[in-house]
C-alpha cells in the first residue's frame, strides 16, 4: 500500500499544493484570510494554522523533532502574522520532504507508538497506516482552504495529485 517513493511524491504533493494555497491566499489579504466563513477552524487562516500545527505534531513522532508550543484547542491560532506562518509552512515542508527522503520499506512495515491527546491515550498503528493518514489530512484540509480561497474569488492551481511533477 504506502511505499518510500508513495511518500517522495505525496511530499513533493504537499509542498507544491501548499505553495500554491499560499499563492493564492497571499493575494487576498490579512481581512480576508481572517474572515469567519463557517469552516471547521473558521478561516482560511484557522485552517493553515491548524495544518501546519498537525503537521509539526506529526513530524515530532515521526522524527522526534519539537513539538508545536501549543495545543489543538489553540490549533487554528497557532501563528497571527502571515508572513511568519509562511516562513515557518515553507520550512516543515521541506522538513518534510528531507523526512520522506530517508524513509525505507522496512522502515514503514515498522509500528508507530505515540500518545495521542485526542484520543487520551497510547496508540499503536503501522507506520504505512499513519503515513497514509498524514498525507489524508493534509488533502482533508487543503480541500477546505481550496474551496474558501475560491469562494473568496481567489484562483490557486490545480490540485489534482497526478500533475504533481508535470512542469509548470
Amino acid at each position: 500500500m504506502v511505499d518510500p517513493e508513495f511518500v517522495r511524491t505525496m511530499a513533493r504533493y504537499n509542498a507544491w499544493q501548499n505553495a500554491s494555497l499560499m499563492a493564492a491566499a497571499e493575494a487576498l489579504g490579512d481581512e480576508a484570510r481572517k474572515l469567519d466563513r463557517g469552516a471547521f477552524f473558521r478561516s482560511i487562516h484557522g485552517t493553515f494554522n491548524h495544518l501546519l500545527w498537525a503537521d509539526e505534531v506529526w513530524l515530532s513522532r515521526l522524527t522526534g523533532s519539537e513539538k508545536p508550543s501549543v495545543g489543538g484547542r489553540d490549533s487554528a491560532s497557532y501563528f497571527e502574522g502571515w508572513t511568519h506562518f509562511c516562513a515557518r509552512r515553507r520550512q516543515r515542508d521541506q522538513a518534510i520532504l528531507d523526512w520522506a527522503a530517508t524513509v525505507g520499506a522496512d522502515w514503514l512495515r515498522g509500528t508507530l507508538i505515540w500518545y495521542s491527546g485526542s484520543a487520551g491515550r497510547e496508540i499503536g498503528k503501522p507506520r504505512g497506516f499513519v503515513i497514509a493518514h498524514l498525507f489524508n489530512h493534509q488533502a482533508h484540509h487543503r480541500g477546505q482552504i481550496h474551496a474558501m480561497l475560491t469562494a473568496a474569488g481567489a484562483r490557486p492551481e490545480d490540485t489534482d495529485l497526478f500533475l504533481v511533477d508535470e512542469p509548470r
